[in-house]
């Protein structure tokens, strides 16, 4: 694992030591353990590629990056694990290839070097890289199939540059702080900046599953290397698929996936929440070690509601390993919070981010690599929005007068909160009844109309905190682009099974750009690899095959996953009710957190954008405060949104 910068000059400039020397300082969080610098000497095409190490496979010197191959001729920089690389180092033996080292960066550049960017798609990892043909005067940027990985770039006519974060890729040259207005509004509205978006008008992301050829004259635009398998248009999933085989089918890839991800030269262990998700990874691991492996849980002092440690003390004690456990006070969690979002160079909506780097931060202090169970809720339907489709047939058979009546006045006057049972199923109620308003078009189960209901169920931007924005056209301009992503995803929403269009969109939209952001940038900030074995292309194409029948059925999720590992992990995990990995920001908002809120979401700094509305804000603080609403997730964003700004001034 690395933090990987470089930069190529089509203007022939020459590339600056001291520049590749400051992107290196930037990204020392990444890669603690040394750091390598290429100048390439062709002054055709000046290139500097950098690089920061932790060292995981084979940690001693001779994985060295930048990494050269024939004489200098290839180069290559890279951030990442590639799980299947023996493998591979066998297949390119025995076309003639030799090795020097017992590294998967050795491996990768043989890939590159032999089969050029045909090697992704025999790649299984995680992965960020930059390849340098120094003979034929051109390489490509590329990154996993997923976006475990980030790669961010800046590209111009004068020069190509990228870096693993945005802080890095400041010290290189072509960028500029203006600010794209499509991505702020993105981050307010769903929590999260998408696709090849960043904060900067300057800063693209490279999307999952995409590479970037460049060459002396300049650069292509990017390619899709990866799509996941969905079903084929107007294809029905199948009646005959056995439900017992399948399951048993999945059993099997997932344990070869956490096999395969249990490859380290330094200590591993496992992130441990107490769900079903985190539970069957720590189960395959200890299996496939054979002894107690380190597991690690955080949980809160004073906020029973958000604490799942005694479940995860329940797996632990089933499938012995070494618990460790982090108990947060609210004093941990509000000294955390500066500290977290100084760190970023960009806003993060999502306020689980700072649980995230605590525990990651008590983590490192036990091993280098820790597997987690991400992406089980995007592949099986874990989130109450993918069970909400079913239920909103069932709703709208209800007499109209019931509806309009009773129930919708009954939760518009009941309070609001997450955390508290009973208010956290009036938040959820209020978001499920969004598409009576207008928001999607009727028609239920055909094409746009289902994945606008999801949107309409994604968004942190509540109809209640519209006001927030200036002009209600930026969230419906955020939910079109949104539309426009599916099609250009092709994720087959207009299958006879939509809803299973709708998870794989998630999979390939929301996920990399929420989730596995969030999770890289708090390991990373602590020097800690974690590896996603539910994203194993195996394991991921396998569950896209399934019909979503066996993903959520009767008011219940991850349906064949429960079903499963029934018997396998505690049935009191199987049957618990779900609960996200939060932070009790909403609580906290009301209380303990509110000086730093009005300290740094002020009336110039809201200003300052041009399309926020600091009375919309103080509007909807008041209406949090009240309970009458919760609007945790929008505030945070702000308070995310506005720390990171007053940092650049």
């Amino acid at each position: 694992m690395c933090g990987i910068a470089g930069i190529v000059q089509f203007d022939q400039a020459p590339v600056e030591p001291s520049w590749l020397q400051q992107a290196c300082a930037a990204l020392r969080h990444r890669g603690p353990d040394e750091c390598g610098i290429w100048i390439g000497p062709d002054k055709a095409t000046p290139v500097g590629l950098a690089a920061t190490r932790l060292a995981v496979l084979d940690p001693s010197p001779a994985g060295h990056q930048p990494m050269s191959r024939q004489n200098g001729r290839f180069q290559l920089v890279y951030n990442g694990e590639i799980y299947n690389y023996k493998s591979l180092r066998g297949e390119l033996a025995d076309s003639g290839e030799v090795f020097a080292t017992d590294t998967d960066t050795e491996v990768l550049l043989a890939a590159c070097s032999r089969w050029g960017t045909d090697a992704l798609c025999k790649l299984n990892g995680m992965w960020a890289l930059a390849f340098y043909d120094r003979q034929a005067r051109e390489g490509f940027l590329a990154r996993d199939p997923f976006g475990i990985k980030p790669l961010f770039y800046c590209l111009d006519e004068r020069r190509l540059a990228f870096a693993s974060e945005i802080g890095p890729l400041t010290k290189l040259g072509g960028f500029t702080e203006s600010l794209d207005s499509d991505a702020l509004a993105e981050h307010l509205v769903f929590g999260f900046i998408s696709g090849e978006k960043s904060i900067y008008q300057s800063v693209r992301r490279l999307e999952p599953g995409h590479f970037l050829r460049f060459a002396a004259s300049g650069a292509a635009k990017p390619v899709r290397y990866y799509a996941p398998p969905v079903q084929a248009k107007n294809q029905p999933a199948s009646n005959t698929v056995n439900y017992e085989e399948r399951g048993e089918r999945l059993r099997r890839l997932l344990t070869e996936a956490v096999v395969s991800q249990r490859v380290a030269d330094v200590p591993l262990g496992a992130f441990l929440s107490g769900g079903l998700d985190s539970s069957i990874v720590v189960a395959h691991l200890s299996e496939a070690i054979g002894r107690p492996i380190q597991t690690f849980s955080v949980g809160y002092e004073r906020h029973s509601n958000y604490d799942e440690t005694s479940y995860a003390r329940l797996a632990a004690a089933r499938f012995g390993t070494e618990h460790h456990e982090m108990v947060l006070s609210e004093r941990d969690v509000l000294e955390a919070i500066p500290n977290v979002l100084d760190h970023l160079r960009e806003p993060v909506g999502d306020s689980s981010i700072i649980p995230t780097a605590l525990l990651s931060q008590f983590t490192r202090q036990h091993v280098t690599v820790a597997l987690s169970g991400d992406a089980g809720d995007e592949l099986f339907g874990g989130y109450w929005r993918y069970l909400a489709h079913g239920s909103l047939e069932s709703y709208r058979r209800i007499p109209v007068w019931l509806r309009r009546g009773v129930l919708e006045p009954l939760a518009a006057a009941s309070s609001a909160a997450k955390g508290w049972v009973m208010a956290d199923r009036v938040r959820q109620f209020r978001k499920f009844l969004r598409v009576e308003t207008g928001t999607e078009v009727r028609g239920a189960w055909s094409n746009g109309n289902v994945l606008a209901r999801h949107l309409a169920w994604s968004r942190i931007l509540s109809p209640e905190a519209a006001s927030v924005l200036l002009s209600n056209g930026w969230a419906q301009r955020c939910e079109e682009a949104a539309l426009n992503r599916a099609v250009s995803l092709n994720v087959g929403l207009d299958a006879a099974d939509p809803l299973n269009g709708v998870l794989a969109f998630d999979l390939l939209h929301q996920l990399p750009a929420d989730m596995l952001q969030k999770v890289d940038l708090a390991s990373m900030m602590h020097s800690l690899e974690v590896r996603v074995p539910f994203l194993d292309p195996a394991v991921v194409a396998f569950t896209l095959s399934l019909p979503s029948r066996f993903k959520i059925e009767g008011g219940l999720r991850k349906r064949i996953l429960v079903d499963a590992y029934r018997g396998y992990v505690p049935d009191e995990i199987l049957d618990r009710p779900k609960k996200g990995f939060e932070v009790p920001i909403g609580e906290f908002l009301r209380g303990p957190l509110r000086p730093m809120f009005h300290d740094v979401v002020t009336r110039d700094a809201v200003d300052s954008f041009g399309l926020l509305s600091y009375d919309g804000v103080e509007t909807i603080y008041a209406d949090h405060l009240a309970r009458r609403n919760d609007h945790a997730d929008v505030l945070f964003a702000l308070l995310s949104l506005c720390g990171w700004h007053r940092r650049l001034a």
